[in-house]
């Protein structure tokens, strides 16, 4: 297991922390600029406005990401998702969450678009998330290159009937 942590003195302290854990490195860089291992499960303890493809892309079927999506200002929420085939993902909030800021997962003005999605309060009707294709009228929050959905996962590398 790999923790990345860019804080210096976070990594010192995580390191010293951990050393018992013969499986677990902690390195002092930050997990939104390398490529990742293929992984069953990454936990972001940072805020984000949006999923970064590398993070994506590192899941392993069944694998999760678990991230804080973060407005600019207010309450967002912890955003489960699971990659349930290649090109396909459940999500759902789980909770709603408030963090510091992922530096190399924020942009600005994604966070204020988001600002208003969270204040509706209609977390719950978020059940995938879709990557590279158009939104539809399922969309409960569209960014760049990727959106929640109020539909189940589609696989996305299947063509339309």
């Amino acid at each position: 297991m790999t923790a990345y942590e860019i804080n210096p003195a976070l990594s010192v302290r995580a390191t010293s922390n951990l050393a018992h854990l013969e499986h677990v490195r902690v390195l002092e860089e930050s997990g939104t600029n390398v490529v990742l291992p293929p992984s069953d499960l990454i936990y972001v303890s940072a805020g984000a406005t949006h999923p970064l493809d590398s993070w994506l892309d590192a899941l392993n079927d069944g694998g999760r990401l678990i991230f804080p999506l973060t407005p600019n200002r207010g309450l967002g929420g912890m955003l489960l998702v699971t990659r349930v085939g290649p090109n396909s993902y459940a999500a759902r909030f789980i909770s709603p969450a408030t963090f510091i800021e992922c530096i190399g997962a924020r942009e600005d003005a994604i966070g204020e678009s988001l600002v208003s999605v969270f204040e509706s309060n209609t977390t719950a009707a978020v059940k995938s998330l879709r990557r590279e294709m158009p939104a539809d009228q399922s969309a409960w929050f569209v960014g760049v290159g990727w959106w929640l959905s109020t539909s189940e996962p589609v696989d996305e590398s299947m063509p339309a009937i």
